[in-house]
């Protein structure tokens, strides 16, 4: 039981998947915040055309 655990200590081998996982995440939450920043200032601006071409009819 001894070893099992000693190697189960040492064993490093799933640490890149670890590492890309975090980076992905990573990624995601960047884009989302961007995306939910972002899509607020655009839906405005799409609003704002919206009423000027309706006033316009």
């Amino acid at each position: 039981m001894r070893t099992l655990l000693d190697r189960f200590l040492t064993d490093e081998s799933g640490a890149t998947a670890i590492e890309y996982g975090l980076i992905i995440s990573l990624i995601f939450l960047v884009i989302v915040s961007a995306v939910t920043a972002f899509g607020n200032q655009a839906s405005a601006i799409f609003n704002t055309a919206m009423y000027a071409v309706r006033d316009a009819m």
